[in-house]
């Protein structure tokens, strides 16, 4: 058995989809794409199939949802239920609060938990799989099929000694950054509701439940590939991979080896994912392959968190307490991972030289992609050489001064090319006014190269430069009042979150910097 998986400095073992090429549909069965057609959906007979459920019974475990106690609505995102035909207002009603909270079952669905495996902060942790979160069916839209997943539904053979429960505050959480992402044109899962209840949940003190139902055209995982392989299941491995193929990346197929050809095909979309990551502050905080999506999706919102006081080394996750997953790792940690694939994979590709070849497209792909969001960050139009000596002096500035990112680079593209003197608002971000002052006569110079125009740019830069991301104390906010039964701070965050470059004048102290109390906030896995 040959092994890839490098180690990290620290010493540690290192659709924007293809739509699906083949959807199959019952002789005699009703045309999923029907929610296209504007025929009236009731919960009962919401058209799902279970493509993943036609695998082997060894990828997964068939079961019910455990029922939620009295459960109620609490959020619902029209974006995201359009995707799939539903009108959100619907998702209150007393049918689809039942189905999605997991106290009833479509017809047409076939609910089951995956198996998967998977390292866990760069130690192999063997059987996992869905503890928590069950699988309901996918729906055919006109971009492929979109799989329901209930997270928070109840116990499951892979629980371990979790209850298989999620708590309201986590539920919230995901909810609204799922959808936050989606909006900033991050490739994500997607949320589509939240159902509560007032099941007390045990953490660190007793919460009340919650299910969040998330979507995405698949859930397989990096950590699905190597559970097979480390369980020496070269059959499994195969026929895991070819349904990933053939469901999400039939193009593959033409290539010399399919399955050098997926290796590499998921490592530039990780390299992408991360890179947009980068580019908006956002830090995943709990980057284990068993979170790594195979189509380059972000998966699995927990102790997340987006750059307030700009810090390379800042850590978002209070349990990984020697910072594997801070800000400045996740592109290295993001190679790292698709060389756990790689090695998964290994055997369905035949060579280390090829599994290489394909790992390599990594760095490069993260590279151009970051560069771009970069140069659209500031605003140019143009590539040039000493590009890369102006981003790295305005983040080394950045870092020294800790400047709110978010913040930065909104108020950036009120830069006047010809009007230093205009500079207050943004010299007023560094505490060493003259260094802004030098780099912002770099940034000058490179501006006037291209004859860049003030009021083009402007218009440019705020397109891509969100004013409103999903800060922490924004979320505790919400989160609080849905605990005293008030969710309106949940339905109003989730609309200017869906806005997110957009001025929103009347909702302009939700882009404030954190007050004082924000500070003492933590997030941790249990988040």
């Amino acid at each position: 058995m040959e092994f890839l998986i490098p180690f990290l400095p620290c010493g540690r073992p290192a659709r924007t989809f293809a739509p699906c090429g083949k959807i199959a549909f019952q002789a005699g069965a009703p045309c999923r794409s029907i929610l296209l057609t504007g025929i009236a959906i009731t919960a009962h007979t919401l058209p799902l199939d279970n493509a993943f459920a036609a695998l082997p019974p060894a990828f997964y475990t068939r079961l019910m949802p455990t029922p939620l106690p009295a459960p109620y609505f609490v959020a619902a995102s029209a974006p995201a239920a359009s995707l799939i035909g539903l009108d959100a207002a619907r998702l209150a009603e007393p049918g689809f609060v039942e189905l999605l909270s997991g106290n009833a079952v479509a017809e047409r669905s076939l609910p089951l938990a995956a198996v998967y495996s998977g390292h866990q902060f760069g130690v192999w942790a063997g059987q996992l799989g869905d503890g928590r979160a069950i699988l309901l069916g996918d729906i055919a839209t006109e971009h492929g099929p979109m799989e329901l997943q209930l997270k928070g539904a109840g116990a499951t053979p892979y629980s371990r000694m979790g209850d298989g429960r999620a708590v309201l505050r986590s539920s919230i959480r995901e909810f609204l950054c799922s959808e936050a992402m989606a909006a900033l044109g991050i490739p994500t899962s997607r949320a589509l509701s939240i159902m509560g209840s007032q099941q007390g949940i045990m953490r660190e003190t007793v919460e009340t439940a919650a299910v969040v139902t998330r979507m995405a055209p698949s859930f397989v995982r990096f950590g699905s590939f190597e559970h097979w392989f480390y369980r020496k299941k070269p059959d499994e491995l195969k026929i895991l991979a070819d349904y990933v193929i053939d469901s999400f990346y039939p193009h593959l197929r033409a290539a010399a080896n399919p399955y050098q050809a997926l290796l590499a095909e998921v490592c530039v979309r990780t390299a992408h994912m991360i890179a947009h990551w980068q580019a908006v502050g956002f830090m995943h905080g709990v980057m284990n392959t068993d979170n790594m999506s195979i189509l380059g999706l972000t998966l699995d919102y927990g102790p997340f968190g987006f750059m307030e006081a700009f810090d390379t080394e800042h850590i978002c996750n209070h349990t990984d307490q020697q910072g594997r997953y801070s800000y400045a790792n996740q592109p290295q940690v993001g190679h790292w991972n698709c060389y756990a694939l790689g090695q998964a994979l290994l055997p369905l590709i035949g060579e280390v030289a090829e599994a290489q070849a394909a790992l390599d497209t990594y760095q490069s792909a993260f590279a151009e992609k970051m560069n771009t969001l970069l140069r659209a960050k500031l605003g140019l139009r143009t590539q040039h050489d000493d590009d890369t000596q102006l981003f790295d002096s305005m983040f080394a500035l950045m870092q020294t001064n800790h400047v709110d990112f978010t913040n930065f680079f909104r108020t950036l593209a009120t830069l006047q090319v010809d009007a230093p003197e205009h500079d207050t608002v943004l010299r007023d971000m560094f505490i060493d006014r003259p260094a802004f002052d030098t780099w912002a006569a770099q940034y000058r110079t490179r501006l006037r190269q291209e004859h860049s125009v003030d009021a083009e740019r402007q218009e440019a830069m705020n397109l891509v430069n969100p004013k409103y991301v999903l800060r922490n104390y924004l979320a505790q906010v919400a989160i609080e009042k849905a605990q005293q039964h008030d969710y309106t701070e949940v339905a109003t965050l989730l609309e200017i979150l869906q806005k997110p470059f957009d001025e929103q004048p009347e909702h302009q102290h939700y882009a404030a910097l954190p007050p004082d109390w924000a500070s003492h906030l933590e997030v941790s896995c249990s988040s």
